[in-house]
């Protein structure tokens, strides 16, 4: 027999999968004795010295400096721009709803990996005066095909669903970058070294990711206790 609590939860379910709104969306709470989860991210074997991108066109703004290949950074075995995140929290510190910038300056996206929290602004700016067309491709979010004359500066866009969007430029074909969309505030982005931090977790299990745009993901599952510090090491393979 069910009661009306049950009736009442499942009217909730129902009425939250048809809006689109996660039927258990991300809580914001006072997230009490907090720990930290950090690490490096290594790649197995050598890595490819980064290759240099032909300039095409517009060579007198989008040649002033050398382009390079940035899908796989690695310097001394440490892989830059992998995004690490736990992928199933519920609660925790305040969402990041600031806006996020994703430049194009010198005909080259930056940062080329930028991560942003579900409808939150995307500032795309255009500050070389000339014609670029941001051009989205994703599974979730509906994609963004946008053209930016030399008279449009500034374009803010916005997405819904978590995952990640590689971004395009269709005037310069060398131009590549990625927009890591996620629903929780608990994300890192590698530096230069592969090195990740992420801070205020309360504690409890969860699991923690790693995406990175040619190495693909791992997973690994972690225990963070109360004021805790937690330690996770990444190794993936090309």
């Amino acid at each position: 027999m069910v009661n009306l609590s049950d009736l009442m939860g499942m009217a909730i379910a129902v009425v939250l999968a048809g809006s689109g709104v996660p039927a258990y969306a991300y809580e914001e709470t006072t997230v009490e004795n907090p720990g930290t989860v950090s690490g490096a991210v290594t790649l197995r074997g050598g890595a490819p010295a980064s290759e240099e991108l032909k300039v095409t066109k517009d060579k007198r703004v989008c040649a002033k400096t050398p382009k390079y290949d940035q899908s796989l950074l690695v310097a001394d075995g440490k892989v830059a721009n992998a995004v690490v995140r736990i992928t199933d929290i519920k609660k925790g510190k305040p969402l990041v709803k600031d806006k996020v910038v994703l430049d194009q300056k010198g005909c080259e996206y930056q940062p080329h990996v930028l991560t942003v929290t579900t409808g939150a602004p995307v500032v795309v700016l255009n500050p070389d005066r000339i014609f670029h067309n941001v051009h989205t491709y994703s599974e979730k979010n509906a994609p963004i095909n946008k053209a930016m004359p030399k008279f449009k500066k500034k374009l803010t866009v916005r997405f819904k669903e978590s995952e990640a969007i590689s971004v395009k430029c269709d005037a310069h074909g060398w131009m590549s970058a990625w927009l890591f969309v996620t629903d929780n505030p608990y994300y890192s982005v590698t530096d230069e070294l592969g090195r990740f931090t992420v801070a205020d977790v309360p504690p409890g299990k969860y699991t923690l990711e790693v995406w990175h745009e040619t190495l693909g993901k791992q997973t690994k599952p972690i225990t963070v206790e109360p004021n805790g510090q937690v330690k996770v090491d990444f190794a993936m393979s090309r």
